[in-house]
């Protein structure tokens, strides 16, 4: 097997994964960043008073809520919202007050991590069905430990679970718009999602695009730099020259903005790839000046290389982070 064939990893580790159903045991945002690891403790804390959030509308019915911490996306129509991602728990009451008196009927996970998925818990005891990739229900149904700041996450109430999940893709409607969503594997975690609000042509891709921050791969999470670029692919077949891309943090982006991100995760896919099946360390590459190469500066190159290279192995060897 070409350890940079990044298809035939992929489809070597999901032979190993065929009939089974993986539960965390340990992982979550192993390998992150402090400024990441400070994000995950404030997704914890609680806010006492609730203030509105920034908004930007991106249609006639779709609203993009900015600093939730991130992005929470709603669409709104005469039976209430559907939101992809809820925010912090910090900051859920804040999102619901932006949002109005409307009720929460649907809400989407793009991924498990707290500052994404931390608002679950009052929209879940609001009433509101619950929709996740199936590993993220798992993750977010099993306690989990972060290495780096060596503490176990307890899993959230029951409440603010996901009640309806899916493997591969799916389709309903809210109002009048047709919603699609699909898996985007191994991108960033092991059960990442895109939501495509396909009549508005505003498509939310959660931390598979990192127009803001340093991109993140979970690796202990199966999250590592050749499903992400397979998955950013994916995106690209399903987007045109029209539709507005939602990241988790940061501004909308073109189709063109995603292809350049895309095309500076491809070529640190190539460099590193190689520099790694020949026995480089993170810090090799460095020195290297492999981050030298892309035209974009990140907050904290070494971590980003580590990351990669530990994703990099994880699938090499066929190495979730998880038991079966």
């Amino acid at each position: 097997m070409k350890f940079n064939d990044r298809r035939t990893i992929l489809k070597a580790g999901l032979q190993g994964l065929t009939g089974l159903v993986t539960v965390p045991v340990l992982g979550g945002l192993a390998g992150c960043s402090g400024e990441q690891d400070a994000q995950e403790q404030a997704a914890t804390q609680i806010v006492a008073a609730p203030t509105r959030l920034p908004t930007q509308a991106l249609s006639e019915n779709v609203t993009l809520i900015n600093a939730a911490p991130g992005n929470v996306l709603a669409l709104s129509s005469k039976d209430g919202h559907m939101l992809v991602d809820s925010g912090s728990a910090a900051l859920a009451q804040s999102v619901q007050l932006t949002l109005g008196e409307s009720r929460v009927h649907t809400l989407f996970n793009t991924h498990y991590h707290p500052d994404q998925a931390g608002g679950n818990a009052l929209f879940g005891e609001a009433g509101a069905a619950i929709h996740s990739h199936e590993i993220t229900r798992q993750w977010l149904s099993a306690d989990y430990y972060i290495p780096s700041q060596e503490r176990w996450v307890s899993a959230p109430p029951e409440v603010a679970r996901p009640t309806h999940t899916f493997r591969e893709k799916g389709e309903m409607t809210a109002g009048a718009e047709t919603i699609e969503y699909g898996y985007l594997l191994e991108a960033h975690t092991r059960g990442d999602a895109y939501v495509f609000l396909r009549d508005s042509n505003i498509l939310a891709v959660g931390d598979v695009a990192s127009p803001l921050k340093d991109p993140e791969l979970d690796w202990y999470a199966g999250g590592w730099l050749g499903g992400r670029v397979n998955a950013m692919d994916d995106i690209l077949e399903l987007a045109n020259a029209d539709t507005l891309i939602v990241p988790a943090y940061g501004e909308v982006m073109t189709l063109a903005d995603f292809q350049a991100e895309r095309d500076m995760m491809w070529h640190l896919w190539e460099r590193c790839s190689t520099l790694v099946s020949n026995g480089r360390s993170a810090q090799d590459m460095l020195e290297a000046g492999v981050m030298d190469e892309i035209g974009r500066n990140f907050d904290d190159p070494y971590r980003f290389l580590y990351d990669t290279a530990k994703g990099l192995w994880a699938h090499y060897t066929n190495f979730g982070g998880k038991t079966v």
